[in-house]
């Protein structure tokens, strides 16, 4: 039989127009594949309540619930009327408000020991858990009416709750998605191709991918929804494995400019003047990339490691090496702050040998310019001259340095820091100003599990760094619960007192800059790309009731006149003019300064030996990496390290056990596990590398990594025999769907 449409037809073929718009607009399904592959996020059973006590605030979520209490309330003299609903599971209550007039014909449906689906965003009101006028629909005893053939279905199989929003119910996705399955089954599933090879799937012994979609939407054990998810996990991990494959086959077919170093050279003048030893780790990771520099294709590297570990050093090295071989070297930073304190290190570490052609400079030596935006009109002529003319071997800048009227001699070597700062198209305008393609070296301090490695930077071969070097103090972590025990925070104040006291200095961070009507005019008129501190104008009170988050300006002013009165007190915020921030941190950095409040402009990059300890303010409000990056900022001398993470969040929340593991390691690995473990991986295939929609739907890279693993390899071994997948057309048409227009030029750009 031939089927009416096939998983690439438009939804609007299989489900209606009105339907069909409604999945586009709000959850971006738009053929029937995509509807197919918008997997149930979690399955009710009968006797199974979700655990109430675990919704996440501001999020739209479904329900299955009992009700227990149901009771009418009026106000405004009688005028008004509120239906307040409890619903239970045993472990927490949720309460459903109505207002109006509906609330009497609601109060006649939702009669106390029924059950049902409840649909709504959970927010928070007077300390209780509430959805306002959620979408129900009860699992009824009569099979006759739409409820009852619910519960029906709900008694027969294990009931599929989808990701859902409120223009769309769960219920109606469902319904739409029986609508498809039914169809294609019909037709016997001639709309449908698989993407895995036959081979492959007789290897891993998966099911067909019929079996697998009628499994993953309608399973009626447990045994069936894991042989399902096993093989559509599958499905995605080969097809992302295969699309990485292919571009790093077309990587190594790249011609590039050999750049090994040269004997007696800057580089060994460097290393020879270095006033300590190298670790075992920067040294094996040098040779890895001294070996990829000195080939005729272009290196792609990945170079992860702890905060603290040398990975500057080592990629300084690397600049080195290229410099040595004729050719040039960029570092792109991805702040003003960052961008300057890498040049103030590097020409420091490198001392007369950055001094090349200048009276005075070494032999050796070269040139090292500095490039940002806010740079006046003759630095940065002459910046440019050095660049284009070849003096400057060695060039440190900001997004300033894609500009179309930088121009290199020879660029041989792209340094891009923190990595997930930028986007795609800035690493590639970089990249495009080299005469043939140049190698690059992706740097990030945020640790990366293998697996994640292999999906996210599947084309990028991996260095870690995982031990630090000597001479680095612990840090010790603790949570300073403000809201429960307030004497707590007064002593954390008073221990920063006791480190300036000693001679040391401390940082306070917040998680945003402070009001100002003058805000959104300031920041729209910042250089493109510079730092995105949070915003400025935040409200005093947030959507959910919350207190708004803690500003720069406001701590500071507190401080000053508080606890840290009589302290030299200043502040950094992306909203600074360049040169206040400069001054700022070359302030902090000679010890004029005993605490600085900032925003999280001094996440990376900033190295203030002397500063000992850290007081993060509202930390809750910081992801698990986020937070192991700023403590990285303490701990970097001969002293030990002290990171105060305050917080207002509850025990017993899901904020405060994120802090707890934070306090718990230094492990940024095991951090990051946790971290991807709380939140979406994000979209591989796409600039976005957390939250938002993913491209994984059923695959989990923390907990399916030998999967991924095998999957790796069996990409590999298809793209070496058939790399253009001429014999795998069904493959092929899934890629294709997969690396749309954007996605594909992800992949392209590295």
């Amino acid at each position: 039989m031939t089927a009416p449409y096939t998983t690439h037809s438009p939804l609007s073929d299989a489900v209606g127009g009105s339907t069909a718009k409604v999945l586009a607009d709000q959850l971006d399904l738009r053929t029937v594949g995509d509807l197919l592959y918008h997997f149930p996020r979690r399955y009710a059973e009968r006797g199974e309540l979700t655990r109430l006590a675990d919704l996440p605030l501001d999020e739209h979520v479904t329900v299955v619930a009992e009700i227990a209490d149901a009771r009418v309330h009026t106000f405004n003299h009688g005028r008004g009327r509120r239906l307040e609903v409890t619903v239970t599971d045993g472990s927490g209550k949720l309460q459903l408000v109505f207002f109006g007039s509906a609330a009497h014909h609601h109060r006649r449906e939702l009669l106390p020991g029924r059950r049902g689906m409840f649909a709504g965003k959970v927010s928070v009101f007077n300390r209780k858990m509430q959805l306002s006028h959620p979408a129900y629909q009860l699992l009824g005893e009569d099979e006759t009416d739409e409820a009852g053939q619910a519960a029906q279905a709900f008694a027969d199989r294990l009931l599929p709750l989808y990701p859902a929003c409120k223009q769309i119910e769960s219920w109606k996705i469902a319904k739409a998605v029986d609508t498809v399955l039914d169809v294609l089954e019909a037709a016997d599933w001639a709309g449908v191709g698989d993407p895995l090879p036959q081979a492959l799937r007789e290897r891993q012994e998966l099911l067909p991918l019929p079996q697998a979609l009628l499994g993953v939407h309608r399973p009626r054990t447990h045994q069936q929804l894991e042989a399902a998810r096993e093989r559509l996990k599958w499905d995605e991990a080969f097809v992302l494995q295969v699309a990485l494959a292919r571009r790093r086959r077309s990587t190594a077919l790249l011609r590039a400019t050999p750049r090994a170093p040269r004997e007696d050279g800057l580089l060994s003048d460097f290393d020879a003047r270095l006033p300590f030893t190298l670790t075992a780790g920067q040294r094996r990771v040098s040779e890895e990339i001294f070996r990829e520099l000195a080939t005729d294709h272009p290196m792609h590297r990945l170079l992860q490691g702890e905060v603290g570990s040398g990975k500057t050093l080592v990629a300084l090295r690397a600049m080195l090496a290229v410099v040595d071989a004729g050719g040039q070297a960029a570092l792109l930073a991805p702040t003003e702050v960052l961008a300057q304190q890498h040049h103030r290190s590097i020409t420091s570490m490198m001392g007369d040998l950055a001094e090349g052609g200048l009276l005075g400079g070494a032999d050796n030596g070269t040139k090292v310019a500095l490039l940002t935006g806010s740079m006046g009109v003759p630095a940065r002529r002459r910046a440019l001259l050095e660049l284009v003319s070849g003096e400057a071997g060695v060039v440190i800048g900001t997004h300033a340095l894609i500009e179309d009227a930088v121009r290199f001699q020879d660029l041989g070597l792209v340094v891009v820091d923190e990595q997930h700062r930028f986007g795609v198209e800035q690493r590639d305008a970089l990249r495009s100003k080299a005469a043939t393609p140049p190698h690059l070296l992706v740097m990030t301090a945020t640790p990366i599990p293998r697996t994640v490695a292999m999906t996210v930077f599947g084309d990028l071969e991996t260095s870690v760094l995982d031990e630090l070097p000597a001479g680095r103090s612990p840090i010790a972590s603790h949570v300073v619960p403000a809201a429960d025990k307030p004497h707590f925070l007064e002593r954390a104040w008073a221990r920063v007192r006791e480190e300036v006291t000693a001679g040391h200095q401390a940082y306070v961070v917040c998680p945003r800059i402070g009001d100002d009507p003058a805000a959104g005019a300031a920041r729209a008129s910042a250089p493109a790309g510079e730092e995105a501190d949070a915003d400025a104008g935040a409200p005093r009170e947030e959507a959910d009731g919350r207190r708004a988050p803690l500003a720069v300006l406001d701590v500071a002013a507190g401080l000053a006149e508080g606890p840290l009165a009589g302290l030299r007190v200043a502040v950094l915020h992306g909203r600074m003019a360049p040169d206040d921030k400069d001054d700022v941190m070359r302030r902090f950095a000679a010890g004029e300064v005993d605490v600085l409040v900032a925003t999280t402009v001094i996440e990376v990059g900033v190295n203030v030996p002397n500063a000992t300890a850290m007081v993060v303010m509202d930390a809750d409000r910081f992801g698990v990496s986020q937070l192991h990056q700023l403590r990285g900022r303490v701990g970097r001398g001969s002293a030990p390290g002290l990171c105060l993470l305050v917080s207002e969040a509850h025990e017993a929340s899901a904020a405060r056990a994120r802090l707890d593991a934070v306090a718990r390691t230094l492990d940024g690995f095991e951090l990051s596990r946790i971290d991807l473990e709380q939140r979406r991986e994000g979209d591989v295939l796409g600039q976005a590398q957390s939250g938002g929609r993913s491209s994984l739907r059923v695959l989990t890279v923390v907990e399916d990594e030998e999967l991924i693993a095998e999957a790796r390899t069996a990409a590999t071994d298809l793209i070496a025999r058939d790399p253009e997948l001429a014999g795998e057309p069904e493959l092929r048409l899934v890629l294709d769907a997969l690396l749309d227009a954007e996605r594909e030029s992800y992949l392209d750009k590295g």
